[in-house]
């Protein structure tokens, strides 16, 4: 293409002599390097490397370079790729004049491993969630101190309150101070919320029925209907 534009050629020509259209003919003249001409469908589709990149990223800042080595670690983690793929990934790495950081994760993506339970994260999670907490002491104190909450409250365990709170109280994490603070003024309920199997939960779930109701027929009827309507729902 550069070779015919080179002898005088226009843009107009070349697409006649090859048969070829315009947008084609411009795309080729104007790339200036091969990977210029990626585009398409066939670009940023997603690969089954691409959940364990973040991971080999860290273990290529801890050192590891070799292809062959970070593959065998990730299969067991379940990635199901051929090791083409991972050396591939690795060359990338090793052309680049630019330095090789992984991305941090994002906040929201940390929230989420934290407060999800420990055996719902999958083994890459779990290694990236250490990671994390490795270097922020404060958000390894925040995550044990949710996740005992959530013991607390998933197996009704209300008596360890007490205890949680004066727990919280020993970190210096502002907002689970003021958390356990809203807890104390009113510590004796949350503690038999925490305890006992009864909850107000069928009540809520009535009121909100009746409010539907009464949504629904505003500026339409009486309270009579109302009340037909809430006895007959």
């Amino acid at each position: 293409m550069h070779a015919l534009l080179a002898t005088g050629h226009s843009r107009r020509a070349i697409q006649r002599q090859l048969g070829m259209t315009y947008r084609t003919v411009k795309l080729l003249a104007d790339a200036a390097t091969p990977e210029d001409l990626f585009h398409g469908q066939w670009q940023g589709r997603p690969s089954v490397l691409d959940e364990f990149k973040p991971y080999l990223d860290d273990r290529w800042n801890q050192g590891c370079t070799n292809a062959w080595k970070a593959w065998e670690e990730i299969v067991p983690l379940g990635y199901t790729g051929s090791y083409q793929r991972v050396r591939a990934y690795f060359r990338t790495k090793r052309l680049s004049t630019e330095p090789v950081t992984a991305p941090p994760p994002s906040p929201r993506t940390v929230a989420g491993w934290i407060l999800r339970h420990r055996d719902s994260l999958t083994e890459v999670e779990q290694l990236r969630i250490k990671a994390v907490l490795v270097h922020c002491p404060e958000l390894e104190a925040l995550t044990g101190h949710v996740r005992s909450f959530a013991q607390i409250l998933t197996e009704r365990q209300g008596q360890w309150l007490p205890e949680w709170l004066d727990a919280v109280r020993n970190d210096d994490l502002p907002g689970l101070h003021t958390l356990a603070a809203g807890i104390d003024r009113d510590r004796d309920a949350v503690i038999a919320g925490l305890t006992l199997p009864w909850s107000s939960g069928v009540v809520e779930g009535h009121v909100n029925r009746i409010k539907m109701l009464k949504r629904q027929m505003f500026g339409r009827a009486g309270y009579q209907l109302l009340h037909k309507r809430v006895l007959l729902a």
